[in-house]
């Protein structure tokens, strides 16, 4: 959905593109065979082409390759079988080349499609171009203020960037797009998708125009490096150019960074066109070329991507569109639904997957995989629901304690001694004392107050304790009330 900028001359439409640098998962870097290990100390994961040493000529990581041309086949993209590296030349301390071995005219691959779930139906969002390039190395100034120092371990390290078209409409659409790609590559393994250590990071381009009229000039807003942070960046910088627009100003193209503490973006630089990195063929590398054979094994290896999977889990389970975009959302969450639903009802264990037990790890911060309650145990719980055991409201109970304690929901009802109570007797016992407490209700409930049975339900409920069975409660009530 467009998302309409109210300013004093009227709505403005943003128009968003992304360009998404995703590290690539391999053990070397992209030219050499150094380790891409995090977290080793500055300068250990260096190679002497890594280091822009004279006579050190680069050699093309296969493990590359074939990660980008998985990514490609993976949202439906022409991948081309000739491709081209090419220089990319600009003077940076950490880029001790002085130059970006990249791709420009020639990329591995070429346009494709990601389709993204929003509440008003599904949005296709076109990708120009994903190609492979280098990462640069790390400017550090912790060590002394008055100093740069310079840490080459990510420097060679393989980035893939995927380019989208500017199709995005709205900040929701622009961060929908940022948790699906990251999705389909952490599906496949091509990338770790964890934006904490930078592994993939986000350059959005971010414009605004009036509705349906020609494109107005963009600004680059670098290196956002959360879903959040790029929801607030793009938000911040459209009203920016919507106010400097609508005072008279006008828009100058530029590079502009996101200050997360103060949640606005500002200038870095003018912005660059490509003539002035001087892109030209790289004279040590060969065009790249593949065979169909190569990217046929691929595609064959290439596992069931969330688009699949959510539409196995509407057809095959029921699901609903919404609670199978939720559970496929992250492969951790498939992998659980798919243990619970092994043995347990479907729609039941997605109700309590997604809407219990992800409500309280939210609230405690806690990934699933790390999760006290694993698959094994929450299908407990929904076991003892199933077998009329306990109460969908007993079994609130139940998951509390089992997630503050770590206990299976079995050992917990039988402590408490929280089983429900499926005794007709027992029941109608707790039914006749409520209709003696309760004489003038009663009669208005003969008389016509129909509405006045919710009233009788929740004394009985609350009089057992909550223990009674609700299907029992409202059958004898019904039958008592009536006669």
């Amino acid at each position: 959905m467009n998302q309409m900028i109210k300013g004093n001359t009227g709505d403005w439409e943003i128009v968003i593109g992304l360009e998404v640098h995703a590290q690539v998962t391999s053990n070397s870097k992209l030219f050499s065979g150094a380790s891409t290990k995090f977290g080793n100390e500055p300068n250990m994961n260096v190679a002497f082409v890594d280091a822009g040493m004279p006579g050190m000529l680069p050699v093309i990581n296969e493990v590359a390759v074939e990660q980008v041309v998985k990514t490609g086949l993976a949202i439906n993209a022409q991948v081309n079988l000739r491709s081209i590296f090419d220089r990319k030349n600009y003077f940076y301390p950490d880029l001790p080349q002085g130059y970006q071995i990249s791709q420009f005219l020639d990329p591995i691959v070429g346009k494709g499609e990601i389709l993204l779930d929003m509440p008003e139906g599904v949005k296709k969002v076109g990708v120009t171009r994903i190609h492979l390039e280098q990462d640069a190395g790390k400017s550090l100034h912790e060590y002394n203020p008055k100093f740069t120092y310079i840490d080459l371990n990510r420097a060679g390290v393989i980035l893939m960037e995927v380019v989208s078209e500017p199709d995005m409409r709205s900040a929701d659409e622009a961060a929908a797009y940022l948790k699906k790609l990251r999705s389909i590559v952490r599906y496949i393994g091509a990338c770790d998708g964890d934006m904490e250590k930078g592994s993939m990071r986000c350059d959005a381009n971010v414009s605004v125009r009036k509705p349906g009229g020609e494109l107005g000039t963009r600004c680059e807003i670098k290196n956002v490096n959360s879903i959040r942070f790029l929801h607030k960046a793009i938000e911040f910088e459209a009203m920016r150019q919507v106010e400097i627009i609508e005072s008279g100003g006008m828009i100058r193209q530029e590079t502009r960074l996101f200050d997360s503490t103060k949640g606005e973006t500002r200038t870095m630089r003018t912005k660059e066109d490509a003539h002035d990195y001087r892109y030209f063929p790289d004279p040590d590398l060969l065009p790249l070329e593949l065979t169909q054979e190569f990217v046929d094994n691929i595609k064959k290896s290439l596992p069931e991507l969330p688009d699949q999977k959510k539409q196995r889990y509407m057809e095959k389970f029921g699901l609903t569109a919404y609670d199978a975009g939720v559970i496929v959302a992250e492969q951790e969450y498939a992998e659980y639904y798919e243990q619970l639903v092994a043995k347990h009802d479907p729609k039941l264990a997605s109700n309590w997957m997604t809407g219990e037990l992800f409500g309280r790890l939210n609230k405690a911060g806690i990934a699933i995989q790390d999760s006290p309650i694993t698959a094994e145990k929450l299908g407990g719980l929904i076991g003892l629901i199933q077998d009329n055991t306990i109460s969908g409201k007993i079994a609130k109970d139940v998951l509390d304690l089992m997630f503050e304690t770590g206990k299976d929901a079995a050992a917990i009802v039988e402590e408490k001694g929280m089983k429900q109570v499926t005794d007709t007797g027992a029941i109608e016992k707790v039914i006749d004392e409520v209709m003696a407490a309760n004489p003038d209700k009663v009669a208005e409930f003969r008389s016509g107050k129909d509405k006045l049975f919710g009233f009788f339900v929740g004394q009985v409920m609350k009089l057992s304790g909550g223990k009674a069975n609700p299907g029992a409660v409202n059958d004898l009530l019904k039958k008592k009330l009536e006669g």
